[in-house]
């Protein structure tokens, strides 16, 4: 019997990936400041059309001066509470309404707040699941229509207190914990119809996050350089950094990455004290 030979012949062809999301609409809650300000400005850089909700209608209209200033499309503000049911459907309608289309979620809005099993009362514990995790819950409901006819993607921005124990932030680690459950868990579920879905798990950063937590200037300061040593690259982050994180999951950069909990904390996440 004479043996066959089969020679195969194998080309690849490798296409740079560039984070372009130009025509693309993206929602980004709690963007008047901190992380979801720096994202609003990073993704309209890379050529997005944002969609920026916030609370605080001097900073939201802060923002979006200066996405209308890079951008190309001008920005749509709309001043919601991500805790209002009536509002999560306003954002979602007036969106459609505006630009016909849906492409990206970015769950950012959310909140922090110190105590113990012992310190922490139901009241409080209510009011940060319902701001990290129930407004996502909901938000994302509403919005998983539109990114299936678009083939779109989410990003939740979670916490390494989502992946890690911290003794005294007992509610905000439980509720990041359960955001990146819920990541995976639609992440599952809407692969099928080739809708992503990712986190990004930030560690100390550089913004007004702990403000409301009650600490002066003097105390914020001491507090990021006491932070220093438990980071391995010997810093905290910036919004930038996270924000860029973000662009990367939005985008066709990222077209074969889903149910990832991105952690942006410079290696927090993996240090052991000893």
């Amino acid at each position: 019997m004479q043996a066959t030979v089969v020679q195969f012949s194998l080309v690849i062809s490798f296409q740079p990936f560039v984070m372009d999301l130009s025509g693309k609409v993206i929602i980004v809650t709690g963007a008047s400041s901190g992380i979801g300000a720096a994202t609003a400005t990073y993704l309209t850089q890379l050529g997005a059309t944002v969609v920026l909700t916030g609370r605080n209608i001097e900073n939201l209209n802060k923002i979006g001066a200066e996405c209308k200033a890079i951008g190309k499309q001008k920005p749509l503000l709309i001043v919601a509470d991500v805790t209002n049911l009536d509002d999560n459907s306003r954002v979602i309608d007036e969106t459609i309404k505006k630009f016909g289309r849906l492409d990206v979620l970015v769950n950012n809005a959310g909140k922090g707040q110190n105590g113990t099993i012992e310190t922490t009362s139901l009241e409080q514990f209510d009011d940060i699941m319902d701001t990290n995790l129930r407004s996502v819950y909901h938000l994302t409901k509403l919005a998983v229509p539109h990114l299936i006819k678009t083939k779109g993607n989410i990003v939740n921005v979670s916490s390494v207190a989502g992946t890690r124990a911290f003794a005294n932030s007992l509610s905000y680690c439980i509720s990041k914990a359960a955001l990146d459950q819920f990541t995976r868990c639609v992440a599952l579920e809407l692969a099928p119809k080739q809708v992503r879905v990712n986190s990004v798990n930030p560690a100390v950063i550089v913004t007004n996050f702990q403000t409301p937590l009650g600490m002066s200037p003097d105390a914020y300061a001491a507090y990021i350089k006491h932070s220093e040593q438990f980071h391995p690259l010997g810093r905290v982050g910036k919004a930038s950094e996270v924000a860029a994180a973000i662009a990367f999951l939005a985008a066709d950069t990222a077209s074969f990455t889903t149910g990832t909990c991105l952690c942006i904390d410079g290696g927090k996440h993996i240090l052991c004290p000893r």
